[in-house]
């Protein structure tokens, strides 16, 4: 396949038309209406394309796929993919499906509208085989389009159709490949892809875990998601209407201080008079920072540290956000409910640290500007020197005199909120130090993580 490598849209869209082995249906509704465009512009798609589609009045879209509450969703996709890919097989099967990879590419996508001034995104996807006559497989994305205009949207989701069609049918063995070369020929200005799904034979070794991280790791987006059963979600859907409670930690390994912390910010953020505890999502968030020690990201022990959470029922979150209001700014996309920060002490004292807002012009009053709004406020554990024994809080901490009025001001109007109710014997516990227990065989870290946690780390030999 190496000479199929490194080809421009024009030669991709090319070289699928004069395969013989390729044949399908593209479908497209809304604004994404480019795809199929390509190959009729490259000449020769009567050799590739069964049918192309184009069902943008909702009408007419219903008549075909169905009624949907939501015209740009997976539903939606999943139900174009359901009924092309079923009719290129009944009507086709029997003349040629002992030669054809048969396929369907389907999008459902809105452009930036002029009117509402919002960008533009929606649900791509193809099912496709990898040998005559055999099963499909499924690739399923959401994009978010970033572009200035929906011209560009729509020149957009043409390039990353042609892309999905060419890598599936030619590099589905290397699912990170293929992701890395969705945006060939696209850049981040234009478009996020902030969730994949693969499924299928061709992906039967495939985890769309460590594909979910990968998107964060390749900066085809910020941040991805994990339910509490470990199966991956866009944040739209998960956020939408949500209040928002977040906890960052490496989680390695999940602590009873850190848990503990949680669940008591979850009390006090659901007993505020504006939060409906049915509506609340809460969040164990690692950054990518903390998922690497030397740079590079262990996939055992990303998948360790999910797993771990999940058995806890925590919902999870990957971030490549170092800085707390870049994290607010990301929530704030999706909801506009209150939002609570759970944090420690010592990294409350890092936020109020001005070196870290060098790269903003207004420092760190607009990192705050950003950052508090909505309600958004931080709830923070107290802390226990180790060496001295004693006892800091939100109201003992020390920040910088030219920022006291500023710390003064959030703690007065509570932004910032004191976690008394943590256990006091917990405080004591650190995470490195229970780490390094594990990995020198000190029994000791067993009283510092729930019982569920330390029976599945012996079990499975976990941190080594």
């Amino acid at each position: 396949m190496d000479n199929k490598k490194n080809l421009n849209p024009h030669q991709k869209a090319l070289a699928i038309n004069i395969d013989k082995l390729v044949y399908g249906t593209i479908a497209e509704i809304g604004a994404g209406q480019e795809t199929a465009r390509w190959f009729f512009r490259v000449g020769g798609a009567a050799s590739t394309i069964a049918k192309a589609i184009s069902a943008y009045d909702m009408t007419f879209s219903d008549s075909i796929y169905g009624t949907s509450p939501r015209y740009v969703s997976r539903d939606r996709l999943e139900a174009m993919l359901n009924l092309e890919y079923q009719l290129v097989v009944d009507r086709l099967g029997e003349k040629r499906g002992a030669e054809t990879h048969f396929f369907a590419f389907a999008n459902t996508v809105t452009t930036r509208s002029y009117s509402h001034k919002q960008n533009g995104g929606g649900w791509i996807g193809i099912r496709f085989q990898t040998q005559p006559d055999g099963p499909p497989s499924q690739v399923y994305l959401h994009v978010r389009l970033l572009g200035r205009d929906g011209v560009q949207d729509q020149e957009t989701v043409g390039l990353l159709g042609v892309n999905l069609i060419y890598n599936a049918m030619y590099f589905h063995d290397d699912a990170a490949g293929l992701l890395k070369s969705l945006l060939d020929d696209l850049s981040r200005e234009q478009l996020e892809i902030d969730l994949v799904d693969f499924s299928g034979p061709a992906f039967d070794q495939v985890d769309n875990r460590l594909m979910a991280l990968k998107l964060v790791q390749l900066d085809l987006c910020n941040s991805a998601m994990f339910l509490s059963d470990g199966s991956v979600i866009q944040a739209a859907d998960a956020l939408y209407k949500k209040a928002v409670l977040v906890e960052r930690s490496r989680f390695r390994p999940p602590t009873n201080l850190t848990l503990d912390m949680l669940d008591c910010a979850q009390k006090a953020f659901c007993a505020e008079p504006e939060i409906n505890p049915g509506d609340v999502m809460v969040l164990s968030e690692i950054t990518l920072h903390n998922l690497s020690e030397d740079g590079d990201i262990e996939v055992e022990d990303f998948l360790q540290r999910i797993e771990l959470l999940s058995k806890l029922g925590k919902n999870v979150m990957i971030s490549n956000y170092g800085a707390f209001y870049r994290l607010a700014e990301h929530l704030f996309r999706y909801t506009n409910k209150p939002i609570g920060v759970v944090m420690g002490l010592p990294t409350l004292q890092e936020v109020f640290t001005e070196k870290y807002y060098d790269n903003l012009a207004g420092g760190i009053l607009e990192s705050f500007g950003r950052m508090f709004k909505n309600q958004l406020r931080f709830y923070v554990c107290p802390f226990i020197d180790p060496k001295s024994g004693e006892k800091s809080d939100i109201h003992s901490l020390q920040v910088a005199s030219k920022i006291q009025h500023l710390y003064s001001y959030l703690l007065v109007n509570n932004y910032i909120k004191a976690l008394d109710t943590v256990k006091k014997e917990y405080l004591a516990i650190f995470s490195h130090q229970v780490l390094q227990d594990i990995r020198d065989g000190n029994p000791a870290w067993e009283a510092s993580v729930p019982p569920l946690i330390a029976q599945v780390i012996k079990e499975q030999n976990l941190f080594r």
